[in-house]
């Protein structure tokens, strides 16, 4: 049997923190699971076990027990438990690149006192893996991953591959097996269910029958092995593995295998030494370029779905991340870095964050009480992300608080760009007065007046209090001022006096009339159509109609999936009424309709019910003067169930394909059916059409090209010709909310059994006010990828605007840090302390130059994703910005240190 091929057994459990029980009483079985683990592993009935791949677990039993937590990290420095790479097992689709770096550096923060983390890059259960993993992976040292969902069917081992050209050594493999060693397996498969059926009776016979009929599956697969059984699954507590082991040996025996009670990192190093085996005899491994999205057979569900479920939680997390990445950090490290109560807090607001990540949580696939809590958790990164932004502000010398008696004659704004190159753009900001005065004029530092429009909001107290203010109120009237930044230096700033009089001035108010026209970035006109669309008419009379259609129909499905009903009916709005509001800085199209829409579904829910209601919705799409962008708001306030609404951004001439944006690179994929055929077996699922995007599609190519950035709003798909709402060649398709009542249901169409447990969900219909925010652009604003890039970073990231407090002033500053020629990922503290780390990214598929420009004498070494160093060559920066060449899908992250 020595030279039998092998079957690793690795025990372990599969923890979600939150699904169909809220957190807490999750953490108090998971605290008795970690008993029985240790008291198992103290007396030897299991001699090694996997606590999945998060260190958050750890964290969560050192709440309740810190003696049982000392224990585990005791195994753990013994090499008798495994935990990580991760801190949270994150939906990695739906996060950004940024979250995922901190998510792994978090896990190692968290794993110093136990010794090591487990070097397997584990993602055992998320809903489809991104082009850009194994480059994270790469990047914190790893070249293994374990995945599932997703993973070519039939393809146990292979070569996986980012854009960039970053590899993994890839392992399809279900983590779910308990079943198999599983003592009281029933006789007879569960409906619904992927555990064998048995008895309490079970004997070490039926337990070898099981083991054998797995292996005869997974020989197929890979005939010469190694194989490998994960003996758990979801919040299961294996007991004595060597046992079951020995019980189940013949059914082994039978297959002429081996039975070994193992770690994922032995597995991993006797399956990869098998490859080279095989390929140093001509057996190559398979390359798999890019995502991994594809049903693959029997329960191996996609759940697209997830991508649009409770899209609130989307919208919640994509603004958290972005106040964490583009605001909290870089103004710390470039303001504050000493300053270690600051850095607590940042560190806080992102453990808060990753806590929302898991594929249960930022999915929208729990119970009702769980997202509760999720949108508190939202709730408090925002408050101390701003705490951190406003405190390191005040380091700099910029002074944000409203203290003192308010503005009568001027008053002094800062406006911060985040972005590394020089950047001006539209923004908004509120500003104080005295009771009796209002803005009439707005300078740049050199005197240039600066137009702008102001709203008037209305008279309040104002109050303030803080450490060194004593509580003050006092008299004020609010304003809310629209305006074009001026360029503003890469993350530098610029402060634009507001001079302040009796009474408002003509110039800054908006003129409104009744109209449904506005003229079109680039010339031309938009004119609203009867469904509140809007139709572009070019100068040289071609024209392009449906730009922001919205399409309402029925959705019969669950948080999992949408299901589409038997007897399905479209509805789009109703125009009622329409104006044009034009400032000196802006043109607003105002649009008032209605979508009469079903109450719900039918009582046999295959199709939507008789009795409408009319759900009025107000359309914003605003052009500021000179920005290539056409920005949508879109209002409504959800008062029916079961219902899909979508946004669709034709294109004049299609393409096969469309292009998304992934973490760090821009991805082609394939135009595709909106739901392709519905399955007929059991337990499988249809192919959606949808993907999910960081930020951005783009449908046509080059001047034909139309781009949608819509970030918060993941679900997106091109439609061809015969699927297009608006009738053009191809659309871009946007989902802005789905409304279901159920956790999962086994009655779908889309998907042929449940995703979870049948449990009603009626806060997922999404109910009451909804807002959603899109951008557009038209052809050569958008026509390459480089620019396409660049414009949806500029609308995430806009510039920001403070007022100084009254008394106070600062002068403009260019940034100590600059950029040309790439876009900023990161600049953040570094994890230890030391210096600062700059990241940037061409995501594009042409290469580029970044010149970067840090304060002269500074030291600039390349350092990995882990900010260990790559080895490459540290250069000292010098008067004039050094040139770094970036490869196509290329990131280059640098740590910044003083000269000595």
């Amino acid at each position: 049997m020595t030279t039998a091929p092998e079957c690793h057994v690795v025990t372990h459990v599969h923890w979600d923190r939150e699904w169909y029980r809220p957190f807490e009483s999750f953490r108090a079985r998971l605290v008795e699971l970690a008993s029985r683990v240790c008291e198992e592993l103290d007396d030897g009935r299991m001699k090694a076990f996997h606590l999945d791949g998060q260190t958050i677990v750890l964290a969560d039993v050192e709440a309740l027990r810190p003696d049982l937590a000392e224990r585990l990290r005791a195994h753990a420095r013994a090499g008798r438990l495994t935990l990580g790479p991760w801190h949270v097992l994150a939906d990695n689709q739906l996060v950004s690149g940024e979250n995922l770096i901190r998510n792994l550096l978090t896990a190692r923060r968290h794993a110093a006192a136990t010794g090591r983390l487990a070097g397997v890059g584990y993602s055992p259960d998320a809903f489809g893996h991104p082009a850009d993993l194994p480059r994270l992976l790469n990047g914190f040292g790893m070249d293994t991953a374990l995945i599932w969902r997703g993973a070519p069917d039939g393809v146990a081992r292979f070569r996986w591959r980012s854009p960039d050209g970053s590899e993994v050594f890839a392992v399809n493999q279900g983590y779910h097996g308990a079943e198999v060693l599983w003592p009281d397996a029933a006789a007879e498969a569960k409906d619904d269910s992927t555990a064998y059926a048995g008895t309490a009776t079970d004997d070490a016979s039926t337990a070898a029958t099981r083991l054998g009929d797995y292996l005869a599956g997974e020989h197929k697969r890979l005939p010469e092995g190694p194989w490998l059984l994960m003996n758990g699954g979801d919040h299961l507590a294996p007991s004595g593995p060597g046992d079951r082991i020995r019980d189940a040996a013949s059914g082994a025996e039978a297959t002429g295998a081996a039975l070994r009670e193992s770690t994922l990192e032995d597995f991993f190093a006797a399956a990869r030494t098998a490859a080279d085996t095989r390929a140093a005899h001509g057996e190559p491994l398979p390359l798999v370029e890019g995502e991994l999205r594809e049903p693959a057979g029997y329960l191996t569900f996609i759940l697209a779905g997830t991508l649009s479920a409770r899209t609130y939680l989307k919208q919640a997390n994509a603004a958290a991340q972005n106040l964490l990445e583009r605001w909290a950090e870089p103004t710390l490290a470039l303001h504050a870095p000493g300053d270690r109560t600051l850095r607590a807090d940042l560190d806080h607001a992102w453990e808060l964050l990753l806590r929302n990540a898991p594929h249960d949580s930022l999915c929208g696939c729990s119970v009702d009480e769980v997202h509760r809590e999720n949108a508190v958790r939202y709730e408090r990164v925002r408050q101390l992300g701003e705490h951190v932004v406003s405190r390191a502000l005040l380091a700099s010398g910029l002074d944000v608080r409203a203290y003192g008696d308010p503005a009568r004659e001027h008053a002094e704004i800062a406006v911060l760009n985040p972005h590394a190159d020089t950047t001006g753009g539209p923004l908004t900001v509120e500003l104080l007065t005295a009771p009796d005065r209002h803005p009439v004029g707005l300078t740049a530092p050199d005197g240039t007046p600066v137009p702008f429009e102001a709203e008037t909001l209305g008279a309040e107290t104002a109050f303030e209090a803080d450490l060194d203010l004593l509580p003050d109120s006092r008299p004020a009237l609010r304003h809310r001022l629209h305006l074009t930044a001026p360029a503003v230096a890469g993350l530098g700033r610029t402060v634009l006096r507001v001079t302040l009089g009796d009474a408002p001035a003509a110039e800054t108010d908006a003129v409104t009339e009744q109209a449904r026209s506005m003229p079109a970035p680039g010339g031309g006109l938009l004119t609203a159509s009867d469904d509140a669309s809007l139709t572009l008419t070019r100068a040289d009379g071609s024209r392009l109609a449906g730009l922001g259609l919205l399409t309402d129909g029925g959705d019969s499905g669950d948080t999992y999936n949408y299901d589409p009903p038997v007897h399905d009916r479209t509805v789009v709005p109703r125009l009622l009424d329409s104006r044009v509001r034009t400032s000196a800085v802006r043109t607003v199209l105002e649009l008032d309709a209605v979508l009469d829409l079903p109450v719900g579904l039918t009582a046999d829910r295959t199709g939507r019910a008789k009795e409408a209601t009319a759900v009025p919705v107000r359309i914003e799409v605003t052009h500021w003067h000179g920005d290539p962008l056409l920005r949508w708001h879109v209002a409504l306030d959800n008062t029916v169930r079961d219902h899909r609404l979508r946004f669709h951004a034709p294109t004049a001439r299609g393409a096969d394909t469309w292009t998304g944006d992934a973490q760090w690179s821009l991805i082609e994929r394939p135009v595709r059916p909106d739901l392709g055929p519905l399955p007929t077996e059991r337990g499988h699922e249809a192919v959606c059409g949808s993907a999910p995007v960081q930020g951005l599609g783009a449908v046509g190519r080059g001047a034909d090209r139309t781009a949608v950035f819509a970030p918060g709003l993941p679900e997106m798909r091109a439609l061809g010709a015969a699927e297009t709402a608006s009738g053009a060649d191809q659309e871009l398709v946007v989902t802005l909310l789905r409304s279901v009542g159920w956790l999962s249901r086994f009655d779908l169409s889309s998907r042929t059994t449940g995703a979870g447990p049948m449990l009603p969900t009626p806060e997922a219909q999404c109910q009451g006010p909804q807002r959603f925010d899109l951008a557009l652009a038209l052809g050569a604003d958008v026509a390459t990828d480089t620019r396409l890039a660049h414009q949806a970073a500029a609308f995430r990231a806009p510039p920001r605007a403070w007022q100084l407090r009254p008394g106070t002033t600062a002068a403009p500053a260019p940034g100590a840090i600059r950029v040309g020629g790439a876009l900023l990922a990161a600049l953040k503290p570094a994890e230890d302390g030391d210096g600062i780390v700059l990241r940037l990214t061409n995501p594009a598929s042409v290469a580029c130059e970044a010149r970067v420009h840090a304060p002269e004498g500074a030291l600039l070494t390349p350092v990995r994703l882990d900010e260990r160093p790559t080895g490459g060559a540290t250069i000292r920066q010098g008067a004039v910005p050094g040139v770094w060449p970036l490869a196509p899908f290329a990131t280059l992250s640098l740590r910044l240190t003083a000269s000595a």
